[in-house]
């Protein structure tokens, strides 16, 4: 049986790159959750003005790969004490977020995190949001796959691929042959 988890952690392609690569993840797919506006596109997200945020909705077996363990990848790949904001993206839009799926779900990511601070794990507070799962629309064709599709463009050159190293050092086990 499949589970999903969605989250929010500064731009989709830096989430989405390393769970494409990720064991027991059948699909990662870039969008926005969040906001009040049905089917935004890229350009009103970005203005900040919808309430929506840039999220990936990773559908997993969790057989192979724990919802915690999908955290546990989330949190390498973003700086969950900073608000509003990953390196020069700015806004609401970015801000680090998990919508839960299931009061499971919502009650791991609460341990997680408080388990995290007891361990000092971060020098500042983690100011990561816990909230209930919304509609979730998955963000244009050109967005899905973007680091694989433009390996070349500067953004991901220099932000996206590093996220992706990082990743495949600490995770080597879980990535996919």
């Amino acid at each position: 049986m499949q589970e999903i988890a969605t989250l929010g952690g500064g731009c989709f392609w830096c989430v989405e790159a390393p769970f494409r690569e990720t064991v027991g993840v059948e699909s990662a797919v870039s969008g926005y959750m969040g906001g009040a506006r049905p089917n935004p596109s890229y350009e009103a997200v970005c203005s900040g003005a919808t309430g929506h945020v840039e999220v990936v909705q990773i559908t997993f077996d969790p057989s192979v790969i724990s919802f915690r363990e999908t955290l546990e990848i989330f949190f390498v790949l973003h700086d969950p004490t900073t608000l509003n904001r990953q390196g020069n993206d700015r806004g609401t839009q970015y801000r680090s977020v998990i919508f839960y799926h299931s009061e499971e779900q919502k009650a791991v990511a609460e341990a997680f995190i408080a388990e995290l601070e007891r361990q000092k794990v971060f020098d500042e507070p983690i100011v990561t949001a816990i909230e209930p799962a919304q509609t979730f629309w998955p963000a244009e064709g050109y967005h899905q796959d973007y680091l694989a599709n433009n390996p070349y463009q500067p953004y991901c050159m220099f932000v996206v691929a590093p996220k992706l190293e990082k990743f495949r050092k600490k995770f080597a086990a879980k990535r996919k042959a």
